[in-house]
């Protein structure tokens, strides 16, 4: 030992790496190491400085000040870390690595002095050890695994410098064991380095971790093209999901319990090549189906052409001698009055009145303005009394109102869903700017739940193909726009030109509600992508919120098909869709452990189901006012007590049994398992009554004897096969945001198609493909009966 530069109650000495040395202090003797660095220039080695006390008194620890050329590091003996509620851990061993500096030939000499100063303010002497060994393996290399162990006390940081032929690389991180929770930081060569439970956050960008991370980092964001991986543990496991301990108990050796064994590899990401090809991708498979669908309209054409020049197909009235006689010819007013048995009996040959608007003239008749012409007058009311409670309905019961209110009715549809996406995308949009901004700014990559290890960064944005797969959505959704503007457009014609079997056979012809579903499949497009630039548990909603539209806007149109004049109004429609849009968001908010949210749910499930379910029994006509209860009360006792009768519209009752069943079963295990995904949940809800529906829309067409043309009957069968391959990947789910983000990175998994999507890329393609071709059954389910009179259509 020698006298201490500066004067002072300590002695120094000259230290040599890789010796431990161990020595007390206290307030009157300190003790200084200097310990001489020589390099070779150009080179870049680390230093590590490992020291230990066995002092536990909080109040005169031990302080280790770390002097180099252009810093300094200090810490203290017990360290101190603070967890939840206060709570503190002490650690008596503790183990840093001192910033690096790369030795340069100009920069004089490369020799580099390091001082470890060792002091005490206790009264008493204090023991401590000390040793700085130098690291052997400090720089990383690509494609190269490197293990090695961390604690709380004892955080690891190592240097990787980017090849001249990478531009963009990803850092990969495995551990066998869940916990202890770690961060892994990518900062910049910037001294000091953060890593240090409480201030690893204040630099770079850094995830939470379990099991498994990966960090994207880019050549152009380090001037230098190097960076300092850092791997701190947390104290504590609450941020990981973990428990909290119950109790802290006092002089425990933490790092025995703390410590964890981690694997690093850095693996160069994609070239900007593959960016190329799966934008290409991505807009070639979906230009395709704008191709297959001109050769489709291109074929029709054609055979219409044909069809026009040998004079056309004969209409299929159902009986061969009444097509001399328009439908719209109808017996003396108020015949049909009182004549259910008579309808029942002669299987609906009786044509209903539909007065003199009702006929051909009635499309250019400018007086006819409001729906109100038609049901303002009480005898109208009594008519649709008698007519909508006959036993066997026939389209013609339920398509009196004059078509241009009706068409107007439902082109409602489309403009408010136009008015409802502005108002919701705007918000939304700006939203997720601002979470993309706060991602780049503070460098908190637990904020947004991407998959890791396929997150390809474009720009700003942290993860461009889950945006990209959702160009899908977009570009069928204006195709389908298109394909119902044609038929829209065809369909004028004939009405212009007085075409009677436009006019007065097969299913009314209204497109209102498919312009509402090929605006709501762009805009769902359009969420889902925003809801990926930083998908988490609060914006979740914006993915689904079209999702609830469109399987609402299907049944809507499925009902329609056969129901065109008691259908829902737009308002009410959407009212409904807001409704169940903010239930969604309580769902999210409240439905993880709140009991009584989940009993009021299914109360309101129930009920509405109920509701709905009289409301298509009896055709509309069941008024739900305060005497609801006592209607319905003598109805269940008159016809299952007192007489125990045969219900008179069976295929409509059991539709409704199936269907009630199927949602008090979806009420009662969202009451019993309560699941933590309400969003997924309701949307489940929505897709199973809608394939219901569906399901029995099918059957009841073919026992009517009706068929399915080619085209309807390749869409279906496409619909199937679609939505199977779709709804297999959506399982797989890489990502979950009802965890914590480091519970979320176990399940990210490497991309699967052209090294550039994921699962979850593929059932955005497949989903919006399956959307596409289930719209397209809803638009041409019912072609077949084109040349069938409408008095001979039946209701179902």
């Amino acid at each position: 030992p020698r006298e201490r530069p500066g004067g002072g109650g300590g002695a120094s000495q000259t230290a040599e790496f890789g010796r431990p040395y161990a020595g007390k202090v206290s307030r009157d003797a300190e003790r200084l190491y200097v310990f001489n660095d020589t390099r070779q220039p150009g080179q870049v080695d680390a230093v590590r400085v490992n020291v230990q006390s066995d002092s536990e008194d909080l109040q005169y620890p031990v302080l280790f000040v770390v002097r180099q050329q252009k810093g300094v590091l200090s810490w203290q003996v017990p360290l101190i870390f603070r967890g939840l509620y206060q709570r503190s851990y002490n650690y008596q061993e503790v183990s840093r690595t001192l910033c690096p500096s790369e030795s340069m030939p100009e920069s004089g000499p490369p020799e580099r002095i390091i001082y470890v100063d060792v002091a005490s303010m206790a009264p008493y002497d204090v023991h401590y050890t000390l040793e700085v060994t130098r690291l052997k393996s400090f720089k990383l290399e690509t494609n190269s695994a490197f293990s090695f162990k961390a604690s709380p006390s004892e955080p690891q940081y190592f240097l990787y410098k980017f090849p001249p032929d990478v531009d963009s690389v990803i850092v990969k991180v495995v551990s066998k064991a869940v916990y202890p929770c770690s961060v892994v930081s990518i900062q910049d060569i910037v001294c000091p380095v953060y890593d240090l439970d409480h201030n690893v956050e204040f630099n770079g960008v850094y995830q939470s971790m379990t099991k498994q991370a990966a960090i994207t980092v880019q050549k152009k964001d380090f001037l230098e093209e190097q960076f300092f991986v850092v791997f701190v543990i947390k104290p504590e496991d609450y941020a990981c999901g973990g428990s909290v301990p119950a109790s802290v108990q006092g002089n425990e050796t933490w790092n025995l319990r703390r410590m964890k064994y981690l694997e690093v590899t850095v693996v160069p990401s994609i070239k900007e090549s593959v960016y190329v090809h799966a934008i290409l991708f991505s807009f070639l498979s979906f230009f395709s189906f704008y191709l297959g669908s001109l050769f489709v309209a291109f074929v029709h054409y054609i055979r219409s052409r044909r069809k026009g020049c040998s004079g056309g197909a004969s209409p299929d009235d159902g009986s061969g001698a009444a097509t001399s006689q328009p439908i719209t010819v109808s017996t003396a007013e108020g015949s049909s009055y009182g004549a259910i048995d008579e309808s029942s009996s002669s299987g609906g040959q009786q044509l209903s009145p539909l007065g003199s608007k009702a006929g051909c003239g009635s499309d250019t008749d400018s007086s006819v303005e409001e729906e109100s012409d038609f049901d303002t007058m009480p005898e109208i009311e009594s008519d649709k009394n008698v007519i909508r409670t006959k036993v066997f309905l026939y389209l013609s019961d339920l398509s009196r109102k004059d078509r241009r209110i009706v068409s107007k009715k439902y082109k409602i549809y489309f403009w408010n869903i136009i008015t409802i996406a502005v108002f919701y995308a705007l918000p939304v949009v700006q939203l997720v700017i601002t979470y993309q901004t706060v991602v780049n700014v503070t460098g908190n990559q637990d904020i947004c739940y991407y998959n890791f290890l396929c997150a390809h960064p474009l720009g700003v944005l942290s993860a461009f193909n889950n945006i990209l797969s959702n160009v899908g959505h977009v570009l069928l959704g204006f195709l389908f726009l298109l394909i119902v503007l044609r038929r829209d457009i065809l369909h004028r014609r004939c009405l212009d030109n007085k075409d009677i079997y436009t006019m007065e056979y097969g299913i009314p012809k209204h497109f209102g509600l498919f312009y509402a579903m090929g605006i709501a499949l762009m805009m769902e497009g359009v969420l889902s992508a925003c809801y990926h630039v930083c998908p988490n548990y609060s914006n979740f909603q914006f993915d689904t919120s079209f999702m609830y539209m469109i399987a609402g806007l299907c049944m809507l149109k499925l009902y329609q098909t056969r129901h065109p004049d008691i259908n829902a109004s737009a308002y009410s429609a959407y009212a409904s869709f807001a409704v169940v849009i903010c239930l969604a968001v309580l769902g999210v908010v409240f439905g993880k452990n709140s009991v009584w949210f989940w009993v009021l749910f299914s109360i309101v499930h129930v009920v509405a189901s109920l509701g709905l379910s009289t409301q298509i029994y009896y055709m509309g006509r069941f008024k739900i006012d305060l005497g609801i209860f006592r209607r319905a009360f003598m109805v269940l006792y008159t016809d299952c007590i007192q007489q125990c009768s045969r219900p008179m519209y069976m295929d409509r009752m059991v539709l409704l049994v199936v269907g009630n069943l199927v949602n008090w079963s979806f009420a009662i295990f969202g009451l019993v398992y309560r699941p933590k995904d309400f969003a997924s949940y309701l949307l489940g809800i929505f897709i199973c009554n809608l394939l219901l529906y569906l399901a029995f829309y099918v059957i009841m067409k073919l026992r009517s004897s009706e068929r399915l043309l080619p085209i309807p009957l390749f869409c279906s069968v496409a619909t199937a096969v679609v939505w199977a391959a779709a709804l297999y990947f959506f399982f797989q789910n890489l990502s979950s945001w009802e965890e914590t983000p480091a519970e979320s990175r176990e399940k990210n998994r490497p991309c699967i198609l052209l090294g550039f999507f994921d699962d979850h890329d593929v059932w955005h393609f497949l989903s919006a493909t399956a959307l596409f071709f289930s719209f397209l059954v809803l638009l041409t389910l019912d072609d077949d009966l084109d040349s069938v009179r409408r008095d001979r259509i039946p209701v179902f």
